[in-house]
């Protein structure tokens, strides 16, 4: 006969039970973790385009600007140095500093690789693609939520996002835009259209051709005629009202029906012109280079071919200007959307332009010329500010890099990943990204959001410095936690105090300090031990965060 065993004391049964509750949390938890890794792709290597036919381009555009130069008399200013020339393009690219990891696999490149192997890295990069998606998005969109329903903004970002990380050619991303059909969610170009529908108004729900003309001239094209909606221009240029209206007439015929976005070839455009009583009806036609518009098709799709038509230099143009603008801060021409269809056109513009026509549209080999380029290398400091001192002629020539305030999402970015020694990217711990994004749409939404119009200058405001300097962001990226931040981590792992302060002025500032500058705060870290140590790491950490070098782009 068989006895069974004695029951287990209650604390033993209690621990075991304690153990395979934590065992199956960690199993869920690593399975969530794993099902959210799965939906990032992994990333594949951006082409490789040869350098040397990079560089060719690149030299070809330096001479032109130095023909400019002589013609002004300009002497430009010498190279930046490599770290200064890295800090923009990861600004430029990813929205924020590069972190301290990334800058020392860069100082471990040959001279002549480190811009290339950088560019390339963030090519294959989830941050880089994600930070252009949302650019331009906020070019094609805007920045609102639109119209409950039939928009969804979050997925046209998403599919922004694979769109550039695949460097799909752009001529064939705008077709799609402009030519879009079906329901929002499962066709996200469709969104273009849907956002400008005005949800119960006596239109049943048509998406708005006005507003899509607006969006067609200035996105596309490099256009700004919005004024011509109501008159002729005033001010002696080529346009006029019927040029505005009749482009806007290509979206008349789209509407939302059961399968979302469709064509009704039924449905006709009309106009009440300036000075007239009625409205009468308006064709479709396009306001300059008629003979690229295709003969047969759809309304959109005619139009999107015209668009991107090799031969229609509006668009190359127009994106050569707006990619410019990601990379400087500022555009070739100022306003970044509108440029003078008949020229005269700055230095370098027109080469970008055919080069970018010619090879297919390809977006990174555009970025690649541009940050190969003198121009974009420049130092926007003179190292002789005695005989050839930095003047506003300069930066407008493009002699010197132009010094710029950062964007809201850059001074971000950069406070996130300043306060992290490895780059927060796809491979980072969830928690780490969903901490960013929250983050950054807190801080843009306080500091200031500059909407659609990204690279008009504005100046500093009161508010912004005291959302730097008492903000809940900076406060808990330099705070005391060896988990998180860096000023912890560097000042308990970094025993040499010389070698903590050049540690900290890389992760924030992207240089090292001058001799001044180390002396300074090295003398603030002597004779400091334990939590007196780190709490002055804090503080340098926190001075770093708050000078006025940290939130421009020089």
């Amino acid at each position: 006969m068989s006895v069974s065993p004695p029951p287990l004391p209650l604390r033993i049964r209690l621990r075991a039970a304690l153990k395979n509750l934590l065992f199956i949390g960690l199993l869920a938890g690593g399975i969530g973790y794993g099902i959210l890794r799965l939906w990032e792709p992994e990333p594949t290597p951006s082409v490789r385009i040869p350098k040397d036919d990079v560089l060719a381009v690149a030299e070809n555009i330096d001479a032109k600007f130095a023909d400019n130069w002589a013609e002004k008399n300009l002497t430009p200013i010498g190279r930046a140095d490599d770290l200064t020339v890295m800090r923009r393009i990861g600004l430029a690219l990813t929205g924020s500093v590069p972190s301290l990891e990334e800058i020392r696999h860069f100082e471990k490149q040959k001279q002549d690789k480190k811009i290339e192997w950088w560019t390339n890295r963030l090519f294959d990069d989830r941050r880089t693609s994600a930070y252009l998606a949302e650019r331009f998005a906020r070019t094609y969109v805007g920045v609102e939520v639109g119209p409950f329903i039939i928009y969804r903004r979050y997925r046209m970002v998403s599919w922004l996002n694979d769109q550039f990380f695949e460097n799909r050619p752009y001529d064939q991303l705008v077709r799609d835009l402009i030519a879009a059909k079906g329901i929002w969610t499962t066709h996200p170009e469709a969104n273009f259209l849907t956002v400008t529908v005005k949800q119960n108004d006596d239109k049943k729900n048509l998406p708005d051709p006005v507003k899509l003309a607006a969006r067609t001239y200035r996105a596309f094209l490099g256009i700004r005629i919005d004024c011509m909606q109501c008159h002729d221009d005033m001010f002696g240029d080529r346009w006029k009202q019927k040029d505005f209206h009749q482009l806007a007439a290509f979206f008349s015929q789209s509407k939302l029906g059961m399968n979302g976005i469709q064509e009704d070839p039924k449905q006709g455009y009309q106009v009440r012109y300036r000075g007239k009583t009625k409205a009468v009806p308006v064709k479709p036609v396009v306001p300059f280079r008629p003979d690229l518009l295709p003969k047969n098709g759809g309304l959109r799709e005619r139009l999107a071919k015209w668009v991107t038509n090799k031969e229609n230099e509006a668009f190359s143009r127009a994106t050569v200007n707006r990619v410019w603008a990601l990379l400087f801060n500022q555009p070739l021409v100022d306003p970044v959307d509108n440029i003078p269809l008949e020229g005269p056109y700055p230095p370098g513009l027109e080469i970008l332009a055919t080069d970018f026509s010619e090879h297919q549209y390809d977006l990174q080999r555009l970025i690649r010329i541009i940050v190969q380029t003198r121009v974009f290398q420049m130092a926007s400091a003179s190292p002789h500010p005695e005989t050839n001192p930095v003047t506003e002629l300069h930066e407008k020539s493009w002699a010197a890099f132009p010094t710029t305030r950062l964007r809201p999402e850059q001074v971000a970015g950069s406070i996130i990943q300043s306060a992290d020694l490895s780059p927060i990217d796809a491979d980072s711990h969830i928690i780490k990204r969903v901490q960013r994004w929250f983050q950054t749409g807190g801080f843009v939404k306080r500091f200031g959001d500059l909407g659609e119009d990204e690279f008009g200058q504005q100046a500093g405001t009161l508010t912004q410095r005291l959302l730097l300097m008492n903000g809940e962001l900076i406060k808990s990226r330099t705070k005391e936690n060896p988990f998180m931040n860096a000023s912890t981590r560097i000042g308990s792992l970094t025993k040499d105090h010389g070698k903590a302060v050049e540690t900290a002025y890389l992760t924030v500032l992207t240089r090292r300090p001058g001799e001044e500058e180390r002396a300074q705060f090295t003398d603030l870290l002597n004779e400091k031990h334990g939590g007196d140590r780190s709490r002055a790491m804090q503080d340098i950490y926190w001075t770093l965060l708050n000078s006025t070098e940290f939130s421009w782009n020089h």
